[in-house]
């Protein structure tokens, strides 16, 4: 109840800019204490109300003060576009019409404009391609907003290019990496495709219904699903420390004696061999053998060739 009269007293304050104490406390049936009580909460949380004493006084907001652009919830949009609609089916108006309009752009504009995940910016963009994963990330999110169909050329990891389809139901943020979870009418199933790899990217002009799935639906193991995954100990040079730690996470190292180590399950494939040579010697390969005779191969053939 206290904090639902506080947003109706702002509301009321944004609407008029000064009313009295007493008229906010018969209105909401609470005490003029409690008014100024609230008025103290609102100030505290970066509400600037003045309370201006004698007989043309009153609580008084800044004309300045805004509220924030995304104040309107999705659920809040929704119920305003809602009842416009309905007065525009009544009214054939072209003021209705034009708030229509303006509400729903607003709307896919702010959720565009927002980061996917709320107040956190996450790029998952390499530092050589920020701007054109952005766009295909933007074309991706109202892709996913909107129930729009996609043509992609897509790159596997070998290197084939393939032209699909896809209804993209959600996007998968997961090791650094953004992917799109999509139904792809090639292969007539769900696929989860690297926004990375993503080489061109268009609408299709077409729009789809969702289809209903968990959150356990999603394979999120498909980082590798073709190499076997192995244990793997790594000694670490202390210099290279925030390097490690960003590749593997923080809490994957940890202190053995004088030494650094990282003990971990991860798929052994070519790229595990060439992510430690990247490394220049400052991370050591302890175990497996195997793994240790791949990384001492391909350093040989790369001293070959120089």
């Amino acid at each position: 109840m206290k904090y639902q009269v506080m947003v109706k007293m702002l509301m009321l304050l944004l609407s008029r800019r000064k009313v009295t104490a007493k008229e906010i406390a018969d209105r909401y049936s609470i005490s003029t204490r409690s008014v100024y009580r609230y008025v103290e909460e609102l100030n505290v949380s970066g509400i600037p109300i003045d309370v201006v004493r004698g007989r043309f006084g009153g609580l008084c907001i800044a004309d300045t003060f805004k509220l924030p652009v995304g104040y309107f919830t999705k659920a809040e949009y929704d119920a305003a576009i809602q009842a416009v609609k309905a007065m525009l089916m009544q009214v054939n108006d072209e003021n209705t019409a034009s708030v229509l309009e303006k509400l729903t752009r607003q709307m896919k504009n702010e959720r565009r404009d927002t980061p996917v995940c709320g107040n956190i910016i996450v790029d998952g963009s390499a530092w050589c391609e920020g701007k054109r994963f952005s766009e295909k990330m933007q074309l991706c999110e109202r892709a996913v907003d909107e129930g729009l169909r996609l043509d992609i050329d897509y790159i596997s990891r070998g290197g084939e290019h393939t032209r699909r389809i896809i209804d993209p139901h959600v996007l998968i943020f997961k090791s650094n990496v953004w992917y799109v979870y999509a139904f792809c009418h090639t292969k007539q199933s769900f696929r989860t495709f690297k926004i990375g790899r993503i080489k061109e990217i268009s609408y299709t002009g077409e729009t789809f219904v969702k289809k209903q799935f968990k959150r356990e639906d999603i394979p999120l193991d498909f980082s590798d699903t073709v190499s076997k995954k192995t244990r793997v100990t790594l000694k670490i040079d202390p210099e290279n420390l925030p390097d490690v730690e960003e590749w593997l996470g923080v809490d994957a190292v940890e202190p053995r004696g004088k030494h650094l180590y990282a003990e971990i399950d991860i798929p052994d494939n070519e790229a595990l061999v060439n992510k430690i040579l990247s490394f220049g010697g400052s991370v050591k390969v302890v175990a497996p053998t195997e793994l240790k005779e791949k990384v001492k191969k391909a350093a040989k053939n790369i001293y070959d060739n120089l």
